[in-house]
């Protein structure tokens, strides 16, 4: 099996490592010090569950690669709609796109079934340009439960959870899915493919949506935000909000919030991907987890009022921080 991981920051080349342990012929796509880390001394992960150096292949040309049997693209949701000259040369005709996003993906209505299928939501694919590098049909779902950080270059400390479930829009249980979760598997990852990976995508969603933004807006680390009393409730509002629009749209996340709270706390003081983001001056990751369900609640028609307001604060926070 012939694997790119196109943009192989913490959780990439955490996959990458994993995958190359395994067998896979691994292809790390990368830039800067990363890159030249790696290339001199692998990627290095540091974990509770052992420590361990792979040395995958690694570049910052995917052409040097070639056509590839699976894409595990680790890039931003922000970055999809510009990766056409950097996804191009890793397509053959079947070759798969793994996407490891937070959020709502682009793909979310393709082949759902019922009145929304098709539909394309604006706020993850504005003017359908992402679809148009990315091509629905080739998106195998990818839901991490897995929390890592870079180091430092070429260095991935793994904080804990190893879970990356798989699934395919049509709830098929495919060939493509089948042979990438057992490579992931012999890797030493959890990789269950899901009859509905949707159901997923609401369980992560419903700690990303809330803890991502409040911990950039309050520079706070997942236990400390809740610890807090008066945050801890803001938190729960937004989750019941969000459950309501998952459940307007059909899915069950099957977990309580205060099950997902106590899963947060436990994790301590780890900065989220968004305050991570916030803190190294790049763009926040935020229209994929909060603009796409305020969109999903005007097409279902439900009240999310907590979630409008974050939305607007954080979303002056991106704009800002663009700046």
């Amino acid at each position: 099996m012939k694997v790119a991981v196109l943009g192989a920051g913490a959780i990439g080349a955490y996959v990458g490592a994993a995958l190359h342990r395994a067998g896979a012929d691994v292809h790390l796509i990368a830039r800067g010090p990363h890159l030249a880390a790696m290339r001199r001394h692998g990627v290095q992960v540091v974990s509770p569950r052992g420590d361990f150096t792979a040395h995958p292949r690694a570049t910052d040309d995917p052409a040097e690669v070639g056509p590839v049997d699976h894409v595990f693209l680790g890039l931003k949701a922000t970055a999809y709609a510009a990766c056409g000259p950097l996804i191009a040369p890793l397509l053959h005709e079947r070759t798969t796109v793994v996407a490891a996003q937070n959020g709502i993906p682009w793909w979310y209505f393709h082949r759902h079934g019922g009145p929304h299928d098709g539909h394309r939501l604006e706020s993850v694919d504005p003017g359908g340009a992402v679809s148009a590098v990315l091509a629905p049909e080739r998106a195998v779902g990818c839901v991490v439960y897995a929390a890592t950080e870079l180091q430092a270059p070429g260095v991935v400390r793994h904080v804990e959870g190893t879970r990356f479930s798989l699934g395919e829009p049509d709830r098929s249980l495919s060939a493509r899915c089948l042979e990438l979760s057992a490579a992931m598997r012999a890797g030493g990852l959890k990789c269950p493919v899901e009859p509905d990976l949707r159901n997923d995508i609401w369980l992560k969603l419903l700690g990303n949506i809330s803890f991502n933004p409040i911990s950039a807006l309050a520079r706070a680390t997942m236990g400390q935000m809740c610890r807090h009393g008066g945050t801890r409730r803001v938190i729960e509002t937004m989750m019941r909000e969000t459950l309501c629009v998952a459940e307007a749209l059909g899915c069950e996340v099957g977990v309580s919030i205060e099950r997902r709270l106590a899963g947060a706390e436990r994790v301590g003081d780890h900065r989220t991907s968004t305050l991570q983001d916030l803190e190294r001056g790049k763009p926040l990751e935020l229209d994929v987890l909060l603009a796409a369900v305020v969109e999903l609640a005007e097409i279902t028609g439900v009240e999310v009022p907590t979630l409008r307001t974050v939305h607007a604060i954080s979303d002056l926070l991106a704009l800002r921080s663009a700046a």
